[in-house]
This record gives C-alpha cells, sequence and structure tokens, in this order.
C-alpha cells in the first residue's frame, strides 16, 4: 500500500503546484507493530507534503510516508493555511478524488 499512497502523493503534489490557494489536508492511521494504529495528518501545499504527526524525511529521494500508513479522508482547505481562522472547501472526500484538477475548486 505504501508505494501506491507514495504515487498518490507525488500526483497530489504535482496538481498543487498549480493550486497556490489551497491546501489539501490528508487524514489517516500509521499501523505500528505490536501497538495501536496512530493517527496520521499530512498537508500539501504548493507541490510539497508534510506531515504534522510524524516527522518528514529531508530526502526527496526517498518514499514520504511511512511503511504501514493508510490514507483515508481528505479536506480541501483555503491556502495559506491559517490555523486560527481555517476555511474548509471541501471535507470528508476520498483523496484519490483529487487527482483530478477540477476536484481543487
Amino acid at each position: 500500500m505504501t508505494l501506491a499512497a507514495n504515487a498518490l502523493i507525488a500526483g497530489l503534489e504535482a496538481i498543487s503546484r498549480e493550486r497556490p490557494d489551497r491546501v489539501l489536508r490528508l487524514r489517516g492511521a500509521l499501523d505500528s507493530a505490536g501497538a495501536l494504529e496512530e493517527p496520521y495528518e499530512l498537508l500539501i501545499f504548493r507541490g510539497f507534503s508534510s506531515s504534522t504527526t510524524h516527522p518528514t524525511g529531508f530526502d526527496p529521494d526517498q518514499p514520504l510516508l511511512p511503511e504501514g500508513v493508510r490514507l483515508l479522508t481528505a479536506e480541501l482547505l483555503a491556502g495559506p493555511l491559517d490555523p486560527a481562522a481555517e476555511q474548509v472547501l471541501a471535507a470528508g472526500s476520498n483523496p484519490q478524488a483529487y487527482l483530478q484538477a477540477p476536484a481543487w475548486l
């Protein structure tokens, strides 16, 4: 699943480069060996991704997502992101829906 998820992220990053007025928030879970699953959150803005819940690597040639991540939902936000006045434009979508540029409104 991680290879497919990393390909998904690459496609979403490409589209986000064309939409600097949008932030895509992906939420899901990280399965940990012998532990309960942990919440996982990723933001995509202007072609870059960063996890808000787990460390993000510095090497762009390495996969962004750790092994065991499942991305479950996506929210489209007005960008740049202002946590004090967050504007949700679309919520509760499947992350793959945003592989189509028109979904970014």
